[in-house]
This record gives structure tokens, sequence and C-alpha cells, in this order.
């Protein structure tokens, strides 16, 4: 477990924080969506949730890379 959490906290590549940026934004755009309180068509409320999840996902992986490990 000490391990993950040393690695969360070193420096993150340019790259990959544009990524994480990104995917966040996803996932936020996707939260909001499926947080409607209006009716909305069934295929939306699908895309949502599957760009959430994908949006997590991303933010979590490119947060994991490191410039150099040396551990």
């Amino acid at each position: 477990m000490k391990k993950i959490a040393n690695r969360l906290n070193r420096p993150t590549p340019r790259f990959f924080q544009k990524i994480r940026n990104v995917a966040v934004a996803a996932a936020a755009v996707g939260a909001a969506i499926l947080a409607a309180p209006v009716g909305m068509p069934a295929i939306l409320l699908k895309i949502a949730g599957y760009l959430t999840v994908a949006g997590s996902v991303a933010g979590g992986v490119s947060q994991a890379a490191v410039t150099n490990e040396e551990e």
C-alpha cells in the first residue's frame, strides 16, 4: 500500500496531466447528465454512464503515471 501512495504522490508527466484533466472533465459531464432532474432518452443516459466510468478510469490511470520509477 505504501508503494501505491508514494507513486501517486510523485510528479506526473505533462502528457498524462493533460489526459487526467480531460478525463476528469468527461467524468464530470457524464455525472452532470446522469444527475439532471429532467427526463432524458435512455441512450443518452447510457452514454453518460459510459463517459463517467471511462473518465474515472482514465483519470486514475493517468494520475498513477510517473516520470521515472527507481524503486
